[in-house]
């Protein structure tokens, strides 16, 4: 069983060096995803210049088509974001505005890039709305192609109306943080299986 790679793409609207919940609990799943053979990396979207569109490349300088690269070249795929009324974040569904141009972009065999890959998300805010959001991403990542396992997201909501954020909330080893490692053993399995033995042909 060969290591494979994970790509978190953080999606806070903070640009680094700001501090951020979801970059922390993303970079926890890379964490847990290295017990796991899967090495990777994380990219705060908004440090680049992502520009609006559904296509790979919407030229004029936009950030996305290198970070598409590191995309392609991962077998899996975290989307870490923020809950923001209720909804993810903007940076969040701009993300998956782009990938809806992977429904173009096929292989020699007629199958759509993505297939084989495997997405979760992690979730953080301080009101309720996880599992809404954790909905509406994996769903939109299955749309375009990317697989999902059991269980494959993790979250954390502070109190209603409260101001923790959960870079404050200290260890949550027992509740979030085996969300994390759940989602880690079931995502690098699945990953594992679908480098083995791919999709068949369409």
């Amino acid at each position: 069983m060969g290591t494979l790679r994970a790509l978190v793409l953080c999606c806070t609207l903070k640009p680094s060096p700001a501090p951020s919940s979801a970059e922390l609990l993303g970079r926890e799943v890379l964490a847990a995803l290295a017990d796991h053979d899967v090495d990777g990396d994380l990219v705060r979207v908004v440090d680049h210049d992502v520009r609006f569109g559904v296509s790979t490349d919407e030229g004029d300088g936009d950030g996305w088509p290198a970070i598409r690269d590191r995309l392609m070249k991962a077998q899996i795929l975290v989307v870490a974001t923020p809950i923001w009324l209720g909804q993810p974040s903007s940076v969040c569904k701009m993300v998956l505005e782009r990938l809806d141009a992977e429904l173009s972009e096929t292989d020699e065999q007629g199958r759509l890039r993505t297939y084989g890959k495997v997405a979760a998300v992690a979730v953080v805010g301080n009101e309720d709305g996880a599992h809404h959001v954790t909905a509406e991403v994996l769903q939109a990542l299955n749309d375009v192609g990317f697989s999902v396992a059991a269980a494959a997201s993790t979250y954390w909501v502070g109190e209603a109306m409260g101001g923790t954020d959960y870079r404050d909330a200290g260890p949550k080893s027992d509740t979030t943080g085996k969300a994390t490692r759940t989602l880690a053993t079931n995502a690098a399995h699945l990953a594992h299986l679908l480098t083995a033995q791919p999709y068949p042909a369409s």
